[in-house]
Parts: structure tokens; C-alpha cells; sequence
């Protein structure tokens, strides 16, 4: 039991280790080489798992090649455009200018139902607004709509804009993040006073206090435990 205990920990840290290497990239939406990579390392992973006869250097040393092989192939991908294309493929325009491409729908097997889908998660519901919709390398399906139907910014309505900078978390579960506080060149008696204001005497009792360089500030008291 314990050398199960002892393998299933080496393993996990290795994986753990070996995809923070990989990239930010890899936690999120995977290209079609990195997605071979995760499927095959969770499965190599594992082997030694399942059958502790195996030595457990067979079930890291392919993972350890596979992660060679994703660092080589990403950085030559970033050197050579025509790499990364045959790699990744190229976004495929589904609309252009207002006019469903039916070609490239059918090249890349989306279906009408799929099209609606896609743009109502995108918040729209009206697909004649729409002009141009690229289904990205990874998937992800991006659109732009008619000048007439986007969101109008200050510049736009000809107005001046105020930069608040980037809302900073303060307080985590009841818990004073001191790093932060120090990011905003705040101090523990300017945290005090702020959870004074919304009626609370220390900072335990909020949830989330959030604030920005420009002294806007949000907090969620927190509540009772049932």
C-alpha cells in the first residue's frame, strides 16, 4: 500500500511539473498537437499506476519524451509560419461580410444548429448582425458584428474616459493578501478603515474586498456558516 501511495505521488508531481513547463497555453483551449500530448501523457501516467510491477521509470521516461517533443515542436512552430499552419491549421472564415461560406461549413463540419449555437454563446441572437464569424484553430468560434450593432465605446460618443486600473483583490475568504495591498501602496490601518465603512471590525469577517488604484472598492461581507 504504501509504495502504491509513494508511485501515485511521483507520478502526480510529474505531471504537475511537466505541464506548468508546457505553458499557460496548455491549461486552456489545446490545439490539436497539444491535445495528442495531454490525452497520451494521462494515459502513460497511468500504467505504472494500475500495475506497480511496472518500474516506474518506463511510465515517466515516455512522458519526459512527450514533453521534448512538445517543446521542440512549439518552438519551431513559432519560428516557421508554414510549420505552425500544417500544425494548427488557419482559422476558417464561416461568415464573411454577412454571407454564411457553406463551403467552409461543410469543410469543417459545422452544421447550421452548431453556427446558432456557437453565436448565441457569443450573446448573439441575431445571425443577419453578424459579419464575419472565424472558427478559431483551437475551436473557439469568434465573431464581429456589423458596425451598426457593436457596443459603442467613449470614443465613440465622443466622451472622455477615466482609467481606474486593474481591480486588485485585498481580502480572500477572510484572509489579507499582503502582496497586493502593497500593489496598490495601501496600508493594514487604509484596510481597516474601508471594512469599517461597510461594518465590518476586522478583516475575517469579508468574503472578498476588491479595490482599484483610483479608490473604488467592493466587498462582500461574509456570511454565516449554517
Amino acid at each position: 500500500m504504501t509504495i502504491v501511495i509513494i508511485r501515485t505521488l511521483i507520478v502526480y508531481l510529474a505531471l504537475l511539473v511537466f505541464m506548468r513547463l508546457m505553458g499557460k497555453r496548455q491549461l486552456s483551449e489545446l490545439e490539436l498537437p497539444e491535445l495528442a500530448v495531454a490525452v497520451l501523457i494521462a494515459d502513460l501516467g497511468a500504467h505504472p499506476l494500475q500495475d506497480i510491477g511496472i518500474p516506474l521509470l518506463n511510465g515517466l521516461l515516455p512522458i519526459i519524451v512527450l514533453f521534448c517533443c512538445e517543446v521542440l515542436i512549439s518552438g519551431a512552430a513559432m519560428k516557421s509560419p508554414k510549420l505552425r499552419s500544417v500544425l494548427f491549421g488557419r482559422p476558417s472564415f464561416l461568415i464573411s461580410e454577412g454571407k454564411i461560406n457553406q463551403r467552409e461549413m461543410r469543410r469543417c463540419r459545422f452544421t447550421p444548429d452548431e453556427l446558432a449555437e456557437q453565436l448565441r454563446s457569443n450573446g448573439v441572437s441575431d445571425i443577419s448582425q453578424v459579419q464575419y464569424a472565424i472558427l478559431e484553430t483551437d475551436g473557439e468560434l469568434n465573431t464581429i458584428l456589423f458596425p451598426p450593432y457593436r457596443t459603442a465605446t467613449a470614443q465613440d460618443i465622443g466622451i472622455s474616459a477615466t482609467d481606474g486600473g486593474y481591480p486588485v483583490i485585498l481580502v480572500n475568504d477572510g484572509h489579507v493578501l499582503s502582496d497586493n495591498l502593497r500593489y496598490l501602496g495601501r496600508n493594514e490601518a487604509w484596510l481597516h478603515r474601508e471594512l469599517k465603512r461597510y461594518g465590518l471590525s476586522r478583516a475575517s469577517d469579508a468574503y472578498l474586498l476588491v479595490a482599484n488604484k483610483s479608490g473604488t472598492v467592493f466587498c462582500a461581507p461574509m456570511e454565516e456558516k449554517r
